[in-house]
């Protein structure tokens, strides 16, 4: 066989080094039991690596045997994005060796011609502030190499109108392979497949640290058929793949891992099918949104995930367009994280300080990419510094990545806001609510967590819109820190939660600020709050200006909410603030809601009859108690339930977090 054969449709395997595939950063050792147990199922790393497509790519069509790439023409290289670009959009076939790290200066969508191969030469091979855009074009290859941060800082919704920055975008277009590539942190779409295009493998690649990640569709027409596999999704927020009219859609062995919204998605007259993937922390991992979508949903493998796993319909039977071979959904994680993308030095990553900045002199411009950089697993303490700035974005930091700190760059928490809208009751585009989970600009779902010097708001307008939850931090995860930190929202402003009903989770508030009107600081989570300013505000009322604490703590839990320390301030009208209510979540009868204040200063805001009712239960019903408070709103009477001394020394910070000493607790 001669060297041009073994090169333009996948190849230069040969020429990228040794045939035995290097894993992907940040993957697990190859030989580990499941790895090895996942290869004695059919996975090799051999096999990563293949010489031709496989899937739909594969298949003749349009008067093309299948995608060979540029096969057939010339072996050049580029090593500027110029060169790239000359050669992307020559009318000849090519094989183009892209080699080192090719900077756009002012973003660029590369116009690709006819039979293009387009392989990295080594690791480090990188396209960066830069992407490629087909357009009636056919036979095109992408293989071992990055596409990486075309981000517009701050755009995180890629609204701004010259945000059109995808990494790979598809029009009409036939015959396309995308291998073992990494597509990163753009400013629009990682890839959007469009139009009408048809014949296309995605396979092994990375595509990471996103919002809108993988679409297809822009029409009406049921024509595109695609394969795709063994792909690794991660850290993105929706689109991941979102799959519009789709005439055959066959996604299978796909790991995606820590999904902000929804998973896989199809979505018209779509027909998907989905078999052995792996879903790990995704909310609706499978969507069949319209009436006419069929997504047939089998063997697939789910963990840690809430919400929709539709499987309606009979799609069609993939094994009628080709020969494939599945493996088993439980080693997907292994599997994938070990193959998938380019060849890259393996390095582990240990980057210990990363900053995050609106003008471009940080690491990254997006506080999620900047958590997604860490690897998954790490345990090592790792810091995210971030610059002044509004950063309008939700943000989660995902289980997977605990014992970091993420802090202002000043000491004004005013001077670093992150910013997002989302009300908990408003309605998802496919069905449902986002509730207290989905609407958090803030969620803190790793132990060992510490937020500090900076602004964290939900800034939905009640006044435009109506009342509605809508939670600017909800942690979820034990030994959380937040120091010197402003929580900004209406109603629900903070909740402290838990991984279920009988888990429990400890959050530290040290000299916080807290503001809102109704039932703002609530939860079954342990939290404690010290030194902290609680601003409750003002609807307007001569009467009821709402509550601040709602407790919702399992009955086997001595430790709710305590505020210690602290100061409680409105401009409500006197009186009108009560101090909180008994939540007896979904009517739990496990439920016995606890919260103390004391050692705080109360003011004129707080209600004679301090504690509420709620739903139907008495604020008897609660564990609900205060002590040595002062201030015109400390009273002490049959609704203001006082701690006797022997109580008190019960009832203290120490106690409440138990072992765990933060930095900054008394």
């Amino acid at each position: 066989m001669s060297l041009r054969s073994l090169l333009g449709a996948a190849t230069a395997v040969v020429m990228l080094g040794s045939i035995t595939a290097i894993p992907a950063a940040n993957a697990v050792p190859l030989n580990t039991p499941t790895v090895r147990a996942g290869m004695d199922a059919g996975a090799t790393p051999e096999s990563w690596w293949k010489q031709t497509p496989d899937g739909f790519a594969a298949l003749p069509g349009y008067g093309l045997a299948g995608t060979t790439g540029g096969q057939a023409g010339r072996i050049v290289t580029a090593s500027t994005i110029q060169e790239l670009k000359d050669y992307a959009g020559a009318t000849e076939p090519l094989v183009i060796f892209i080699r080192g790290s090719l900077k756009a200066q002012d973003y660029v969508k590369i116009p690709v011609a006819a039979n293009k191969s387009f392989i990295g030469a080594g690791a480090g091979a990188e396209v960066v502030n830069a992407g490629f855009k087909l357009i009636n074009v056919s036979n095109v290859i992408f293989r071992n190499f990055t596409i990486r941060d075309s981000y517009i800082p701050g755009d995180w919704d890629g609204k701004s109108p010259e945000n059109d920055r995808d990494g790979i975008q598809l029009d009409t277009t036939h015959h396309v392979w995308v291998d073992h590539m990494k597509i990163q942190r753009m400013g629009d779409g990682l890839i959007d497949t469009r139009k009408d295009s048809d014949l296309v493998t995605y396979s092994w690649n990375v595509f990471a640290d996103n919002n809108k990640a993988l679409g297809v569709g822009w029409t009406s027409n049921a024509v595109t058929r695609m394969t795709i596999h063994h792909n690794w999704i991660r850290n993105t927020t929706q689109r991941n793949f979102s799959l519009d009219n789709t005439a055959a859609a066959h996604v299978y062995n796909n790991y995606l891992q820590d999904i902000g919204q929804y998973g896989m998605m199809g979505r018209n007259a779509a027909k998907v099918v989905l078999e052995g993937n792996n879903f790990s922390t995704v909310q609706d991992p499978i969507v069949a949104k319209d009436p006419g979508t069929e997504v047939v949903n089998r063997d697939n493998v789910f963990n840690g995930t809430r919400g929709r796993r539709d499987n309606v319909g009979a799609a069609f039977d993939p094994a009628q367009n080709y020969a494939y071979q599945k493996d088993d959904a439980a080693r997907v994680p292994e599997i994938v994280a070990a193959g998938a993308g380019p060849r890259e030095n393996n390095a582990p990553n240990k980057t210990t300080n990363i900053t995050v900045a609106l003008d471009g002199t940080g690491d990254f411009g997006s506080l999620q990419a900047a958590i997604g950089s860490i690897p998954s697993g790490s345990t090592l303490p790792r810091t995210i510094t971030v610059k002044p700035g509004t950063y309008r974005e939700s943000v989660n930091i995902w289980a997977d990545r605990p014992n970091l700190t993420i802090q202002g760059a000043t000491a004004n928490p005013a001077d670093v806001v992150i910013s997002y809208d989302l009300p908990a009751n408003g309605v998802k585009f496919f069905g449902g609510t986002w509730g207290a989970g989905g609407s958090a600009t803030l969620n803190v779902l790793a132990e060992g967590t510490t937020v500090r010097n900076l602004t964290v708001e939900n800034a939905y307008d009640e006044a435009a819109n109506g009342g509605s939850q809508a939670q600017a931090v909800r942690t979820v995860a034990d030994r959380v820190t937040f120091d010197r930190t402003r929580f900004l929202g209406n109603q629900d402003t903070y909740l402290a939660d838990t991984t279920g009903r009988d888990a429990t989770a400890r959050t530290y508030l040290k000299d916080c600020y807290i503001e809102g009107d109704v039932d703002f600081i609530y939860g079954r989570g342990t939290a404690v709050l010290d030194g902290c300013t609680i601003h409750s505000l003002t609807r307007g009322s001569e009467t009821n200006n709402g509550y601040i604490v709602a407790p919702s703590t399992k009955n086997s839990n001595p430790y709710g909410i305590l505020i210690v320390n602290s100061t409680l301030t409105s401009d409500a009208a006197p009186g009108t603030v009560s101090l909180g209510r008994p939540w007896f979540a979904s009517s739990d009868p496990d439920a016995h809601p606890m919260a103390v204040i004391r050692d705080s200063v109360l003011g004129s805001h707080i209600a004679v009859r301090g504690w509420s009712d709620m739903s139907g239960h008495a604020w008897t019903e609660g564990r609900f108690a205060e002590y040595n408070n002062r201030g015109p709103g400390a009273y002490v009477n049959e609704f203001h339930p006082q701690l006797n001394p022997d109580d008190a020394a019960r009832f203290t910070k120490e106690t409440f977090l138990g072992d765990w000493t933060p930095e900054g607790r008394g």
